[in-house]
């Protein structure tokens, strides 16, 4: 459940260029057959169900092949893919097409960070945050503000794209935040000329830095590299605060649960922020799941694997937190979040606020093809504690309130706002 992995999901449909799409070369078509073939067989292999719940995939395959071949367009062959994909009757499974693809990466090169968060509202991006001591802070950009352009290109067209193709998706916050945020980014010390409208409407165009990401770096085991940040505070005297970026960095992540837990044993509520985070290590689930519960033999779900069944058992810590639970998700969290926030939320343990999280939960990689186009596959299946499955559905937050460039502009933040209501009484 790594969060570079769990990312992308769901075929999606281009539109073709005025005049009819081009007719395909042979050294494309021989392409496309090796495309087919890849995804027919990484499925056969990979899959976390040997038996693809009955279905003979043999047997897709010698009905389909044909129809590749005769394919004389790149919509046509695809298709063909997406068809077979399909009769899984599973997300996390597509082709998502170059030209899409290319529109989602942005061309950002590198770790570099200008340090602003940034969620996409009907059709336009804005900063929702900045990261303390960032280039952007040092900037003085301010929540609120739109991002218009970066390095003399428009985001809007981009985004239409995007918002045609995911528009049915749970994806599409996540798919939308992610092609802004690479553009956004670049090789440390490199430079990106970013284009807003500031809070007064005026546009302006600042030049910044792209830094070292906010946080420390860790490694586990083989996985690469990550940058992991936690802020642990108070809100109020007699409300605990923690929300993170990943759940990543075991030790540390933990230990920052237990001082806050101890520092605020006698508070009557709690908020787990998890908007923006993509996931990470879904072992540590349980672990934080059990800051907050009593009781021993609760679980937060499934996870069925091609050879193995991992039960996600939360074992309570000596002196959890018994007060009330608030978790804020938003579009972009996703993964070992949404099995976090969605298995809590079944064990009634806690009231969730924001908007629907990514519905991206499953343990999935992404690729490219041989013939230039994306393909995602899942290599295991996940249902809550509940028998809800995430996947595809995301969890449904029991108060739904997103941002607004009004209340970001005046400093506003609806979904906190409406988990301190709750918390202190004001909402049953």
């Amino acid at each position: 459940m790594l969060p570079r992995l769990a990312i992308l999901a769901l075929a999606v449909v281009w539109a073709a260029p005025a005049g009819g799409p081009p007719r395909l070369t042979a050294e494309q078509q021989r392409l496309n057959i090796e495309s087919f073939e890849h995804v027919w067989t990484t499925v056969r292999d990979k899959h976390w169900d040997p038996k693809l719940g009955g279905l003979d995939w043999q047997a897709v395959h010698d009905e389909l092949r044909p129809q590749l071949e005769r394919a004389t367009t790149m919509e046509q062959a695809r298709a063909v893919m997406e068809d077979m994909l399909a009769r899984l009757k599973q997300t996390h499974f597509g082709i998502v097409p170059d030209e899409v693809y290319e529109e989602m990466e942005g061309g950002g090169k590198g770790e570099g960070r200008t340090g602003i968060e940034v969620r996409v509202v009907e059709g336009r991006a804005l900063v929702v945050s900045i990261d303390p001591d960032s280039p952007a802070a040092k900037s003085a950009v301010s929540p609120g503000w739109e991002i218009e352009g970066v390095d003399g290109k428009l985001l809007a067209p981009g985004l239409r794209k995007i918002d045609r193709n995911f528009r049915d998706s749970t994806l599409h916050d996540l798919m939308l935040e992610r092609a802004v945020s690479a553009r956004l980014a670049g090789g440390e010390g490199s430079r990106v000329k970013v284009s807003f409208r500031d809070a007064r409407g005026r546009s302006t165009t600042l030049d910044m830095e792209c830094a070292r990401p906010r946080g420390a770096e860790f490694t586990f085991g083989n996985l690469p590299p990550m940058y992991f940040w936690v802020d642990s505070r108070k809100l109020r005297p007699d409300v605990g605060y923690i929300g993170f970026n990943l759940f990543f960095a075991p030790e540390t992540l933990n230990k920052a649960f237990e001082n806050a837990i101890r520092d605020c044993a006698a508070c009557r509520g709690f908020v787990v922020d998890l908007r923006g985070n993509l996931g990470g290590i879904g072992g540590l689930a349980p672990g934080v799941a059990g800051w907050f519960l009593d009781r021993p033999g609760l679980r937060l779900g499934d996870m069925l694997l091609r050879s193995s069944k991992l039960k996600f058992v939360v074992f309570p810590r000596p002196a959890p937190f018994r007060g009330r639970l608030a978790i804020l998700v938003d579009g972009c969290s996703a993964s070992t979040s949404e099995i976090f926030a969605g298995g809590m939320q079944d064990l009634k343990r806690a009231r969730v606020f924001g908007m629907r999280s990514a519905g991206a939960a499953l343990p999935s990689f992404f690729e490219r093809l041989p013939n230039g186009d994306g393909f995602q596959y899942a290599i295991a299946n996940y249902v809550s504690e509940g028998g809800k499955q995430l996947e595809g559905a995301g969890v449904i937050p029991d108060e739904t309130a997103g941002p607004t460039r009004r209340e970001l502009l005046k400093g506003r933040d609806p979904a906190l706002d409406r988990a301190l209501a709750w918390i202190e009484g004001s909402k049953n």
